[in-house]
């Protein structure tokens, strides 16, 4: 009788240990479940994030370009005379429109002017200042009628706000080099969306990503 009793305690136990078995693994498949969920959140969150729109919006309305050759006076800053130096450079203007689109002011920083000579590796310079813009109306007379609003770098934009403007480059080449310029193809690794026209602009924000501003039209001269 005690043996028949002891068997069926032992099938007791084995139940009861084959019930908190399975409890258990059903709670590591709900960990895994939740696991995954979380995970799955996460990538959802970070891919909304990355898509984000850009801080600010922009256009290049027009770009004019004016190739010229020039010498220097031959007189030094005391006076005296001094040989001669010979240069050619190419006055670029655009006239740049540009949005804060984001919730917060933003500073612009630089302007770059970008292009790939048709015999050279690419080439990036920054915008002359104000100063320097105004100067070169002063220089070239002939210019007049381009004479606009210049934009202003190292300035500060409220949300919603639009500023329009145009930003001023000296670049050193002559007019065949310049002529000869070269498309290139989008780079979206890099935030690149190519060239139009042998050229684009990059706008560089504090803190925040480049904004990278393609022609639409093309170069024409004064």
């Amino acid at each position: 009788m005690s043996l028949l009793h002891q068997n069926s305690q032992e099938e007791i136990d084995d139940a009861a240990r084959g019930e908190e078995f399975t409890k258990g693994s059903s709670h590591l498949v709900w960990a895994a479940i939740v696991a995954a969920l979380l995970v799955t959140t996460a990538v959802i969150a970070f891919v909304l994030a990355s898509r984000k729109p850009p801080v600010a919006t922009g256009e290049i309305v027009q770009v004019w370009a004016h190739p010229t050759h020039g010498e220097t006076s031959g007189v030094d800053a005391n006076g005296d005379p001094m040989a001669k130096e010979y240069f050619d450079q190419v006055l670029l203007f655009a006239r740049v429109k540009l949005h804060n689109q984001s919730k917060f002011p933003i500073l612009l920083q630089d302007a770059l002017a970008n292009l790939a000579p048709g015999d050279g590796s690419p080439l990036s310079v920054s915008a002359g200042s104000v100063a320097q813009y105004e100067e070169a109306f002063l220089a070239y007379p002939e210019l007049a009628r381009l004479h606009t609003a210049p934009l202003a770098l190292r300035s500060n934009l409220a949300p919603g706000q639009s500023e329009e403007g145009t930003a001023f480059w000296v670049i050193r080449m002559t007019k065949q080099q310049w002529v000869a310029r070269k498309d290139w193809q989008p780079e979206p690794n890099h935030n690149d969306p190519g060239s139009k026209f042998g050229l684009n602009f990059t706008f560089s924000i504090q803190y925040q990503p480049n904004l990278v501003l393609a022609p639409q039209t093309p170069v024409t001269e004064p």
